[in-house]
């Protein structure tokens, strides 16, 4: 897994089960999702977690939105279900992008994380579906779900 400041402390204040999603394993995890929640009685919440500026707020990411909309767009491809707007917002994001690697790789982080010297991990963060490990936090460490 690659490490999410944000999404580590999101992950680490949620109740219930939490898993990590990416582009690289949307498709894996909407599976996972599907076979056990998305129900009105077993509700599933997708956060796009983003990340922080210096200043701490909050830096919404694309990458986060895309990997969201990959989620659902995979899980509406799985089940039928009741869409909040901002879940429907993300897979009308997810389908819209001409190429999900070429705009992460243009947006802020992929630029920020490439001045950085991180591009490969860049590069590894765009592999749409190459993946299909559902990391599911446990006793306050992702195992494979």
């Amino acid at each position: 897994m690659l490490p999410s400041p944000n999404g580590s402390a999101i992950a680490a204040a949620a109740s219930g089960v939490v898993v990590a999603a990416c582009l690289r394993n949307a498709t894996a995890v909407a599976a996972w999702l599907s076979d056990r929640y998305g129900s009105r009685e077993a509700p599933v919440t997708v956060v796009a977690a983003g990340e922080r500026w210096p200043d701490g707020s909050l830096r919404p990411a694309v990458e986060d939105l895309l990997g969201a909309g990959a989620v659902l767009a995979a899980l509406a491809d799985a089940r039928d279900f009741e869409a909040s707007p901002e879940a429907a917002l993300a897979r009308v994001a997810h389908a819209g992008v001409k190429s999900v690697a070429e705009t992460v790789r243009r947006c802020v982080s992929g630029v920020e994380l490439e001045h950085l010297g991180f591009g490969a991990d860049v590069d590894v963060a765009v592999e749409v579906d190459a993946s299909e490990v559902v990391p599911v936090l446990t006793g306050g460490a992702f195992q494979p779900g």
